[in-house]
C-alpha cells in the first residue's frame, strides 16, 4: 500500500490540532516555515496541506496575515415553531427568533412579478407559464449574512391579500398578514438538501471556499391548497436547524 501524501499528512495532523482544540475559533496557525520545520516538509507541501483545510471550510488565509482558524457563532433555528402562530411572537418570525436568541437582525427586500419557476409551480399546483409574487429577503445575524429566502406566492393570492405585492418588510408577516384575510397556512411540507453554493450564493452570503449551503423548502398550505412556497439558502456553517414532533415533556430544557 502506498504512503500517504506528505501534504494530507500535514492536513490530517492540523485538523486533529484544531478539534482537539489546540488552535481554537480566531487563532493563528503557525507560519509556512514553522511548520515546514515542524514536519521536515518542504514549503509547498505545507501549503498544499493548509490549502486543503482552507477548501474544508476549517481555516481562512490572509494575504499577509497567514492561516486562522474559522471563528462563528452558530445560530440554531427552531423549524418548528418557524412562523407558527401557536407560539407566541412579536411579529416577523425571523425578527422574533434572533432577538430572542439575544442577536440582532437585519434584512433587505426585494418584491418582483416574475414567470414561476418550473419546480416551483410543481409545488404551488399552478400553470408554469403563470406568474407568482417573488418576495426576496437577504438576512443577516449580527450584520453576518445568515441566509437568502425566495417566496413565492400564486397570482391569485396577491389579488386577495394585495399587500404581498408591497415592496418592504410586513411588520406582523406574511403568515400572520394572510391569517387575517382568512387565508390560514394549516399545515407545510418541508424538504432539505445540501449542496455547494453558486457563485452568487457565495457572493450573498459571503461564503468561503469548501462551505456547502443548506437549502430549505417549505410549502405552506390552506385548507384545501398550495398557498406558497418559500425557499431559503443558508450558509451551512453558521446554521442548525431542529424539528419538535411529538410529546417532548421529557425533555430537560435546561440541558
Amino acid at each position: 500500500m502506498s504512503q500517504q501524501p506528505k501534504y494530507r499528512v500535514v492536513a490530517d495532523a492540523l485538523r486533529r490540532e484544531i478539534v482537539e482544540g489546540k488552535y481554537g475559533p480566531g487563532s493563528r496557525l503557525p507560519s509556512e516555515n514553522v511548520l515546514s520545520a515542524d514536519f521536515k516538509a518542504a514549503r509547498n507541501t505545507v501549503r498544499a496541506g493548509l490549502n486543503l483545510l482552507v477548501t474544508e471550510g476549517l481555516i481562512t488565509s490572509s494575504q499577509g496575515l497567514g492561516y486562522e482558524v474559522k471563528s462563528h457563532e452558530v445560530f440554531e433555528l427552531n423549524a418548528s415553531r418557524f412562523e407558527n402562530l401557536n407560539f407566541p411572537q412579536a411579529g416577523d418570525a425571523y425578527s422574533t427568533d434572533v432577538t430572542n436568541a439575544g442577536r440582532r437582525p437585519h434584512q433587505t427586500f426585494r418584491v418582483e412579478l416574475m414567470p414561476v419557476p418550473d419546480a416551483v409551480a410543481e409545488r404551488l399546483k399552478v400553470d408554469s407559464d403563470s406568474t407568482a409574487v417573488l418576495r426576496f429577503c437577504h438576512r443577516y445575524v449580527d450584520d453576518v449574512p445568515w441566509s437568502t429566502q425566495a417566496t413565492y406566492y400564486p397570482a391569485w393570492l396577491a389579488d386577495q391579500a394585495p399587500r404581498l405585492t408591497e415592496p418592504g418588510d410586513i411588520e406582523e408577516g406574511t403568515t400572520r398578514y394572510l391569517a387575517d384575510h382568512g387565508i390560514a397556512q394549516v399545515g407545510y411540507f418541508d424538504e432539505i438538501s445540501t449542496r455547494m453554493p453558486t457563485p452568487e450564493e457565495s457572493r450573498l452570503l459571503e461564503i468561503g471556499a469548501g462551505v456547502p449551503v443548506m437549502l430549505w423548502t417549505r410549502t405552506g398550505y390552506s385548507a384545501t391548497r398550495p398557498i406558497r412556497c418559500t425557499i431559503t439558502t443558508f450558509r451551512g456553517d453558521l446554521n442548525r436547524m431542529n424539528y419538535e414532533i411529538g410529546d417532548l415533556s421529557g425533555r430537560n430544557e435546561n440541558l
